[in-house]
């Protein structure tokens, strides 16, 4: 692995080398490998994520030596420089037509696509679903028991390498029309309400106590969330900014999908 790793990181520097055979079967092992499920572009690290630059070096430099090429399937064509996943069967997930899913991204048996697209990179748990018309971006990192619900849009990030892709932690729940981009992360157990957009500089304020507490870039695990608006003082004038809120939490009294219900009926949160 460690000599792979140094092959990438040496392509990195000096792409004049990418036309040898050497290094592209070197590129092409390293997102076979993701395909697969033996990389991950960012991997849990403790309560930390620990994000592999060379993976995604790697995948950044799958692209120029990949052929476009024209891909039919039925009365369907497409033209492209990357495959479709195949064998879904064999790994145990469920891919109802017209999910589509890149070579290089890797779907853990058990998960469900309903029409929607997981693009190169991306990681995607067992017990997930992907729901309709949702996206999963490049090196995106969707977790287990996780729900992206209709329409929802999850960020792809390939560059900079050292970028944080987006991440939605295990057992969270995605309301319609959310979009969570620029590597934020929702930790576990999270409920965004629809319509939530999160990026590193949406201001997420938990409103459930004296004071408002406000965090940047991550949501904290069980939260509660809907969308907000804050007043912003500009050179012209007082204005309306959207931000997120946290409204609650939900409550470790009750099992996941039990405490998820709740949470939506207690809270009143549009879904």
């Amino acid at each position: 692995m460690e000599k792979l790793k140094n092959t990438i990181e040496f392509l990195w520097e000096d792409r004049s080398f990418l036309s040898s055979e050497e290094a592209r079967d070197a590129v092409i092992q390293v997102v076979d490998m993701v395909d697969k499920g033996q990389l991950r572009v960012a991997e849990p690290d403790g309560n930390k994520w620990k994000v592999n630059d060379w993976v995604k070096k790697a995948i950044v430099l799958y692209f120029p030596i990949q052929k476009m090429e024209t891909i039919e399937i039925g009365p369907f064509e497409f033209h492209d420089k990357i495959p479709l996943k195949k064998g879904f069967a064999n790994q145990g997930v469920r891919v109802v037509p017209h999910a589509i899913a890149r070579f290089g991204s890797f779907i853990e048996s058990g998960a469900i696509l309903m029409p929607s697209y997981v693009n190169i990179g991306a990681w995607v748990g067992r017990g997930t679903m992907v729901d309709t018309w949702a996206t999963v971006g490049s090196c995106a990192q969707i977790g287990r028991n996780v729900h992206l619900s209709g329409g929802v849009g999850i960020g792809g990030v390939l560059e900079p390498p050292q970028a944080s892709p987006t991440i939605i932690e295990d057992d969270c729940f995605i309301g319609s029309r959310c979009i969570v981009v620029e590597g934020v992360r929702v930790r576990k157990e999270a409920v965004l309400g629809a319509n939530v957009v999160l990026t590193q500089s949406t201001h997420i304020i938990d409103v459930s106590g004296d004071e408002p507490v406000t965090y940047k870039g991550e949501v904290p695990e069980r939260s509660v969330v809907i969308p907000g608006s804050y007043t912003k003082r500009f050179p012209a004038g007082e204005y309306q900014v959207p931000c997120a809120l946290i409204i609650g939490q939900r409550k470790p009294s009750t099992d996941t999908k039990v405490s998820l219900n709740d949470a939506l009926r207690e809270y009143n949160v549009a879904v």
